[in-house]
């Protein structure tokens, strides 16, 4: 079956990247000239995805007009000699797909945000789309997690290895190697104790999840954080008829986090179009000044 549908959870507070979020929703913040949601917005349309839903929360209605019609901006655009393709670029935004919004009223966590996506959702299978996690590559990857719902026909995680010393701020995948960069996924524990480890690959930011996601959500209790935890209602699948994990291919960027950000920048940077070449000198010469 064909995946149309996406949740991209938003909600969150920002707050490992405060002061910056302090005003701003972490969501916006730039990778060059581009928020970070457009890139994931991006992302899912490449991929056939039709119909998007963006929660949000309280002070992210700059989310909305980003992707929103800005006709006194365009007119001036298209006034102006030259600005054809800068014009054809904001235009483009509003075009992406059918978005739509929700409010998460209050921050109950990951899961309780994918229970609003219900109603919008109904009985199909849907793409989620991390807010923090942007993934840059060649093959979109949240359509690589489409394609594997198509092949094996159940609940699909975004897996990668991660360092050991880093897993306890993922979570843990006890998973069965099946054949080129696809895996059964049994179980997974959220923020593993050292002797809770299954492995050291974790869900990285994308899956895709079948409707009956929603029923094993309202009865799961809280959890880490005394949060209504993803990854617990996923465990339910895992445990059941199995999820399956695909090893992405892409560059994922911690949009959450001021090092990932930084990364972000510099490597998009490296390869921006405009002035990528230019940055990369410049970024030659400034490393020769380092100790």
């Amino acid at each position: 079956m064909k995946i149309k549908k996406a949740v991209i959870p938003a909600a969150g507070l920002g707050t490992r990247v405060l002061p910056a979020t302090k005003a701003m929703p972490k969501e916006m913040l730039p990778i060059i000239d581009k928020p970070a949601i457009q890139y994931i917005v991006e992302e899912a349309a490449k991929s056939g995805i039709t119909d998007i839903l963006i929660i949000i929360s309280r002070g992210k209605s700059i989310v909305e007009d980003h992707f929103d019609r800005a006709p006194e901006l365009e007119r001036k655009l298209l006034e102006s000699k030259g600005k054809e393709e800068l014009y054809n670029s904001i235009v483009e935004i509003s075009n992406l797909a059918n978005i739509t919004y929700v409010r998460q009223q209050e921050p109950k966590g990951l899961g309780h945000a994918i229970m609003l996506a219900e109603s919008f959702v109904g009985d199909e299978p849907f793409a989620v789309l991390y807010g923090d996690d942007v993934i840059i590559g060649e093959d979109p990857a949240i359509g690589q997690l489409c394609r594997a719902y198509e092949k094996f026909g159940k609940g699909v995680v975004g897996i990668k290895e991660v360092p050991k010393e880093m897993i306890s701020k993922y979570s843990s995948m006890k998973v069965e190697h099946i054949c080129e960069n696809y895996f059964n996924v049994t179980d997974m524990v959220e923020k593993p104790s050292p002797d809770k480890i299954l492995s050291l690959y974790s869900i990285l930011g994308r899956c895709v999840l079948p409707p009956e996601i929603f029923g094993i959500l309202k009865n799961t209790a809280p959890g880490a954080g005394n949060e209504i935890q993803l990854t617990d209602a996923m465990k339910v699948l895992a445990r059941g008829e199995g999820m399956t994990g695909v090893d992405f291919t892409g560059t994922r960027y911690d949009m959450g986090n001021k090092l990932g950000i930084l990364k972000a920048w510099v490597e998009v940077g490296a390869n921006h179009p405009e002035f990528g070449d230019e940055f990369k000198e410049y970024i030659k010469e400034f490393a020769k000044t380092l100790k």
